[in-house]
């Protein structure tokens, strides 16, 4: 992961909201056009998303959260990766 990615701030595309949806036991992403289920690790990404905090220090936070998970910085670089390809976030 190159310097200039983890100063990358992502954050929620505009129309998106994250939340707790109880209906269906837990997080999801809710668009206009629909809602997006999303497992454990995907709800605990999002609630690092911001838009203040550079990807780099999600991936601090986590790894403070999580110190035995092996290889989390390239599992949240795929999640990201896969978020923005499915115009879930945007970077600044």
């Amino acid at each position: 992961m190159s310097t200039a990615e983890l100063q990358q701030v992502p954050r929620l595309r505009r129309g998106f909201r994250f939340q707790w949806e109880p209906a269906q036991n837990c997080h999801v992403l809710l668009y206009p056009e629909g809602m997006i289920q999303l497992n454990e690790s995907a709800a605990l990404i999002l609630q690092q998303v911001d838009g203040v905090h550079t990807l780099g220090e999600i991936i601090t936070a986590l790894q403070a959260q999580f110190p035995d998970a092996p290889d989390l910085a390239d599992d949240v670089q795929q999640f990201m990766e896969v978020a923005h390809g499915n115009f879930w976030l945007e970077c600044k």
